[in-house]
């Protein structure tokens, strides 16, 4: 059994995978983040700063929110999260459109050169694929 402490309250509770936070604070951070989600949705183009104000949520949480793609930024509101890459301003998550396609383009390219390394066929030179024996 795993028992951490919550890095909320600090109260003792069995962990299992994600955040180390309790059920309890789990619970009402899914509550300020529907909350969050609500005040984005009726008050198009606000920032980050008037939504944390707004909802007495810290700010670095909506960030944290907008990179992990829960919540998105209208375009009027853009420039307050960044591509991790260029720099470019985004609406949700790590990376801009060109950058997160760069790196697919990149990661496809690494996959095909180890499938075209592996599909070669092995070659064995006379005497060393014979079988040994000790004696």
């Amino acid at each position: 059994m795993n028992v951490r402490n919550c890095r909320s309250c600090g109260c003792i509770f069995n962990y299992v995978t994600g955040p180390v936070t309790c059920p309890a604070c789990r619970e009402k951070l899914e509550k300020k983040f529907q909350e969050v989600k609500e005040y984005i949705r009726e008050n198009k183009g606000v920032g980050i700063p008037e939504v944390a104000e707004a909802c007495e949520v810290d700010a670095g949480q909506i960030r944290q929110w907008l990179r992990e793609e829960r919540l998105e930024l209208s375009a009027e509101s853009m420039g307050f999260l960044t591509c991790e890459t260029c720099g470019q301003p985004i609406k949700s998550g790590r990376f801009c459109e060109k950058c997160t396609m760069n790196m697919t383009r990149g990661f496809q390219e690494v996959l095909n050169a180890g499938r075209q390394k592996n599909s070669q066929p092995v070659k064995h030179d006379g005497d060393s694929a014979k079988m040994r024996y000790l004696k």
